[in-house]
């Protein structure tokens, strides 16, 4: 296991991996105003971008038909994949993202990131990709013991292998996991309990190269999350916050651990978006944060243990990537005010 880098919170700016660009150029561009820049996964680009698509290179079983834009699995196709990539299953040139399947990331890599104190990387999830991916039954794959294994285990070695290649760029990279299959598995008609859930993903975290890390824009069951050990959750504050601040005891439990919360607070759809401005960002974070001071964590923690980013993805404004730059922009507004504070 690589040595983990202990993180410093410090109102730093991120932002989750997917955007609604078009061109690399500019998608890359907005992702290194941030504090913590990151590589952008951009769907809109090409197939290959899509976060799914992205890390089933080289998965055995996967049929991936660009043209339509869809992924399927097939248990057969698995077991005889399987047999063909087992020679190269402890290779770690076999996990690393081809320029095929994310020329964002090379183009990231090549960029001058000396000036930043992090860099961050990204894939989605074990869970999330488990569940996400049907067999011609309508079967996620997840469901099958023996797949549902090499899922957590192929994820581990392609984060292990993003996470080198940063490394060799930068000292401070580290990467983390899109997670909104998470909010799924707390649901009572799954036929992946909660309690598998917990023992995998504990499991798939003791194999995580350096810290790590869960981002997700859902709502799933924040006292599993909080008490896993991770050293960042990401989450939709603005939508989210006040649940999720019903869990004071956890969220002390976790920053008393050295956590680090991602807030997601600025908008990012249109009509929200609209609807807001800095200082009512600046106020929904405060009021949350002196509610939990009020119950028992120190305001002056949260701002130390804090990162900000934008609420979540969004892909579908009518006006592109126009909204979703303003929020970057007020993302920043709303983080340099807590840095004064701080």
């Amino acid at each position: 296991m690589v040595d983990r880098m202990k993180l410093e919170g410090n109102c730093m700016t991120t932002a989750m991996g997917i955007m609604p660009h078009t061109d690399v150029d500019k998608a890359l561009e907005l992702a290194l105003s941030l504090d913590i820049p990151f590589w952008p996964q951009l769907p809109k680009v090409n197939y290959y971008e899509d976060m799914y698509a992205q890390i089933s290179e080289h998965f055995p079983g996967i049929i991936l038909d660009t043209e339509k834009r869809i992924i399927s699995f097939s248990i057969d196709k698995f077991y005889s994949d399987f047999e063909e990539y087992m020679p190269f299953w402890e290779e770690e040139e076999f996990f690393r993202l081809s320029p095929d399947y994310s020329v964002v990331f090379h183009r990231f890599l090549e960029k001058d990131l000396a000036k930043f104190k992090y860099i961050r990387g990204q894939s989605i999830g074990p869970v999330s990709y488990g569940l996400k991916i049907l067999d011609e039954n309508n079967k996620p794959m997840i469901y099958y013991d023996e797949v549902r294994q090499i899922v957590f285990d192929f994820v581990a070695k392609k984060l292990k292998a993003q996470h080198n290649e940063m490394r060799a760029v930068h000292p401070g990279a580290f990467v983390w996991v899109d997670e909104p299959g998470l909010e799924m598995i707390f649901m009572a008609m799954t036929g992946y309990p909660s309690e598998r859930a917990s023992e995998d993903y504990r499991a798939f975290l003791n194999s995580f190269p350096g810290p790590s890390g869960v981002h997700l824009c859902g709502n799933p069951d924040w006292s599993f999350l909080l008490q896993l050990e991770l050293d960042v959750l990401s989450l939709d504050v603005f939508a989210r916050g006040h649940i999720f601040s019903r869990y004071s005891g956890e969220i002390k439990d976790f920053l008393d651990r050295g956590g680090i919360i991602s807030w997601g607070i600025t908008p990012t759809l249109t009509e929200e978006y609209e609807r807001e401005n800095v200082q009512s960002m600046i106020n929904l974070t405060d009021n949350l944060w002196r509610d939990l001071d009020r119950a028992g964590i120190p305001y002056e923690q949260l701002l130390k243990q804090a990162w900000f980013a934008p609420a979540r993805c969004c892909l579908v404004n009518q006006d592109g990537e126009e909204t979703v730059s303003k929020s970057f922009r007020m993302l920043q507004e709303v983080a340099d005010y807590f840095k004064l504070k701080f």
